[in-house]
């Protein structure tokens, strides 16, 4: 087996990327980034019926949104039907597969007469051991020789040694009988010839293991190391659905929740680090380890991953978060900022990040900087600027005009003009807060006195004495 880590991610492209294969997909990825390897990405159409390339697209737009690279070219399965019927027909003439004539209806009325006697319904093909010169001329499906005897045990990372009886297992079909390669051969083949060492997947496979394995010793492959990881459940316990709610990774960017804080919290369902809950993108490589993930299926709960992302904004790129911020805003359908409008977000971003826990937050807290005069007003924030007379707006005025413009000079003006006028400084911050941003939860007044600038602050505060 290849000393370099590969992993792969394999989705169907039937419909957009679940949030649970967002998991998986970043599993692999940081598996292989900790480790210098590479990480490959396969998208399994062969299901041609229900396979679109709107699906492809929108598994990749979540996966670049999710900021998770994949090394090389992507992957058609479908492309490489010929390969797969190509290892079909080389354990066909080995004699480690044949050819099976029994139709669907042989097929059934065999499980019909097991049931009824009480027996096994894992069907034995009569053509296993047949002489090939026996073989009728009618259409036929290629089965690999399964092992009658003995057990085949898979070794996994997460779910520990998962022994299985051989005589369980059927003589899995490699190839239908219009020639076209099953799932179950693509996928091995496809992991063979991709030099993926290590398959980190979902628990529903974990079955899929023995029988792939068929093939793999049969061809003399190595095995990779197998990794299942448990389903993601909704907060009820139950496995995550519709009913949970938002379930696209696209949506949840449309939803306003920034990249990294939904890698933090994807990493840290179902895989821990002693008690580590917030980690940056660097530790999440360094640290990552199979034997980090539970047995036990995650639940997915929207307040860690909003506890989450609220820390994650706080600690971005000012630049960094305005694109990301521009992103949403493109994925969420809503109108662009200008650059003058971003530019000033950006410079306004050290008093907003703070306690945002989603974009949607931060732009509220930002509406002080992105809206222009004059200046529309809640109901809060009416009421606000009722509770003061418009004159004492207007004796504020001239202390502005007069004050140097830092965050030093303006706290002594405002509280001292609160002071000589018999006022706590809270009933002064209220109308300001009203005059400045039109809302009543905003960020302090002397951020956003600093990021307006001197004009535009006396400028809201006259249009609000006018018509307090």
């Amino acid at each position: 087996m290849s000393e370099q880590v590969v992993t792969r991610f394999a989705p169907s492209p039937t419909g957009f990327l679940h949030i649970g294969g967002a998991r998986t997909a970043l599993f692999n990825w940081l598996y292989a980034r900790g480790r210098g390897g590479k990480f490959l990405l396969r998208i399994e159409d062969t299901d041609r019926e229900r396979s679109t390339p709107e699906a492809t697209e929108a598994i990749l737009k979540g996966m670049a949104w999710l900021g998770l690279d994949h090394d090389g070219e992507v992957i058609s399965q479908f492309a490489r039907a010929d390969r797969h019927a190509e290892v079909a027909n080389q354990l066909l003439a080995e004699g480690k597969a044949y050819k099976c004539f029994s139709t669907q209806e042989e097929i059934a009325a065999f499980r019909e007469q097991a049931r009824a006697e009480g027996k096994s319904t894992l069907f034995r093909s009569p053509w296993r051991e047949a002489d090939p010169s026996t073989h009728p001329d009618r259409p036929f499906v290629v089965r690999i020789k399964a092992l009658q005897e003995g057990v085949t045990v898979i070794r996994d990372k997460v779910q520990g040694d998962v022994t299985i009886r051989n005589d369980q297992l059927d003589d899995m079909v490699l190839l239908r009988s219009d020639g076209t390669p099953v799932y179950m051969l693509a996928v091995v083949v496809d992991d063979h010839d991709m030099g993926v060492t290590h398959v980190i997947r979902g628990d529903d496979h974990l079955n899929n293991a023995a029988r792939q394995m068929m093939i793999y010793q049969a061809m003399g492959w190595d095995v990779p190391v197998w990794a299942h990881i448990p389903l993601i459940h909704g907060p009820d316990g139950k496995k995550l659905s519709k009913r949970h709610g938002a379930l696209g990774a696209q949506e949840y960017q449309a939803m306003g929740y920034p990249a990294a804080g939904m890698r933090n919290y994807l990493a840290r369902l179902g895989w821990s680090h002693g008690d580590d809950e917030f980690f940056t993108d660097e530790q999440a490589r360094e640290w990552f380890d199979l034997d980090g993930i539970g047995k036990s299926p995650a639940r997915f709960d929207l307040k860690k991953l909003e506890n989450l992302c609220g820390q994650h904004i706080a600690i971005s790129d000012d630049a960094a978060l305005r694109q990301e911020i521009q992103d949403y805003l493109e994925a969420a359908n809503l109108p662009q900022l200008t650059d003058g409008q971003a530019a000033d977000l950006e410079r306004a971003m050290y008093c907003l990040k703070d306690r945002a826990r989603t974009f949607p937050e931060l732009l509220e807290k930002a509406r002080f900087v992105l809206a222009s005069r004059p200046i529309d007003l809640d109901e809060k924030a009416q009421k606000a600027l009722a509770s003061v007379s418009d004159g004492i707006l207007k004796q504020l005025t001239p202390h502005l005009q007069n004050a140097s413009w830092t965050r030093d000079a303006l706290e002594e003006v405002l509280n001292s003009f609160a002071e000589a006028n018999g006022l706590k400084f809270g009933k002064l911050a209220g109308p300001l807060r009203a005059a400045l941003a039109g809302r009543a939860v905003t960020p302090s007044v002397f951020d956003m006195m600093l990021v307006l600038g001197r004009d535009e602050t006396l400028a809201r505060i006259s249009d609000a004495a006018n018509q307090a």
